[in-house]
């Protein structure tokens, strides 16, 4: 049984930082791209950031870049998502997903999701 356990949400402060984590297990994800969504009340789901395994092809929302950091470490089945300069619209659930993505940006185009983090930034 395939499960992504999310943990590292909180409150924050604007201009602050926080460090997502997300254990992944029941089965090998070498072939997966691996990442976070975010939904915000009242919105749509949205891709945030996601990545290869080797970390050479990564995704990230334009709302984000230069912000935020994805990555993995294969050896542990972990994602992280390294999120700096937080802004209060970054207010959100976050979700780590993993899927044979082609998409990167679509949440159709991955299999699994954790039940996610809640991360809320004050202004």
């Amino acid at each position: 049984q395939v499960q992504l356990v999310e943990s590292g949400g909180g409150l924050v402060q604007a201009g602050g930082s926080l460090r997502l984590s997300c254990a992944a297990s029941g089965r090998t994800f070498s072939n997966y791209y691996m990442g976070w969504f975010r939904q915000a009340q009242g919105k749509e789901r949205e891709s945030v950031a996601v990545s290869n395994w080797s970390g050479g092809r990564t995704y990230y929302a334009d709302s984000v870049k230069g912000r935020f950091t994805v990555s993995r470490d294969n050896a542990k089945n972990t994602v992280y998502l390294q999120m700096t300069s937080l802004k209060p619209e970054d207010t959100a659930v976050y979700y780590c997903v993993a899927g044979r993505a082609v998409r990167l940006w679509s949440p159709g185009e991955y299999d699994y999701w954790g039940q996610g983090t809640q991360v809320t930034v004050s202004s």
